[in-house]
């Protein structure tokens, strides 16, 4: 228990020493100068990404996206491990009463949150979205079956053991792209493909490549999530 202790302390005062030094740097209030701001927008210019909020996220922080990701695929190791599959013994719950008009919605808005899942994806790097968003559309737009009363659809249409490999591809070829920009041109996740026209779909070099990786991941790794989730609180296995 000290010895735990005396970690966390040395922890917590690394990052209070951090947060202090951060906070001292601060721009003063009503401050114009934004110096990483005013290198954030040329830089994305350059890249001939339209979406600044996907230069930063896939090409000028590529790196910090990529500890994100681990972050999510780290979330769904921790689950499958911790809630093991429920006794495929126990008995199904009862079918509840769906209002037809709910069962009607939940039908029609599932193609409808698909396309915008996938579009939100693919153009990421062009307008406001990108691979974080769009995978979680992807992953709740899905469970729209769920909640219309239809789990039983909705255990037939996830592939959940390919789910469960394409979020670890995925991730992989994440950090495959990473190696192949560093030995390119001598940067880990330097943007190394050809940039193409601005404001075009296979543009921006690595960027839509990255967007749609980190989709994959996190829409698969969130359908996974609450497959375990639903499969303990219904009281039955997957």
């Amino acid at each position: 228990m000290r010895t735990r202790d005396g970690l966390a302390l040395v922890g917590g005062t690394g990052v209070a020493a951090l947060l202090v030094a951060a906070f001292l740097r601060m721009p003063a209030v009503g401050e114009h100068a934004h110096v990483y701001r005013d290198l954030v927008l040329p830089a994305a210019l350059r890249a001939n990404t339209p979406n600044l909020v996907s230069s930063v996220n896939f090409d000028l922080r590529a790196f910090d996206t990529l500890g994100e990701e681990t972050i999510v695929a780290a979330a769904v190791v921790g689950v499958l491990a911790l809630l093991q599959p429920p006794d495929r013994r126990a008995t199904p719950p009862q079918r509840g009463y769906v209002l037809p008009a709910v069962r009607f919605s939940g039908y029609l808005l599932l193609p409808v949150a698909v396309v915008l899942g996938l579009d939100v994806v693919l153009h990421g790097h062009l307008t406001p979205g990108g691979g974080f968003q769009g995978g979680v559309v992807l992953a709740t737009g899905w469970h729209l079956l769920y909640l219309s009363g239809s789990y039983s659809a909705l255990q037939r249409l996830r592939p959940l053991a390919w789910l469960e490999h394409a979020e670890a591809v995925a991730t992989g070829l994440y950090v495959a792209t990473g190696l192949t920009g560093l030995v390119v041109t001598g940067g880990f996740l330097a943007n190394f493909l050809p940039l193409g026209r601005f404001g075009s779909l296979l543009s921006a070099g690595t960027v839509p490549l990255l967007s749609v990786l980190v989709g994959l991941e996190v829409a698969a790794g969130v359908i996974v999530l609450l497959s375990r989730f639903l499969a303990h609180g219904l009281g039955h296995a997957r």
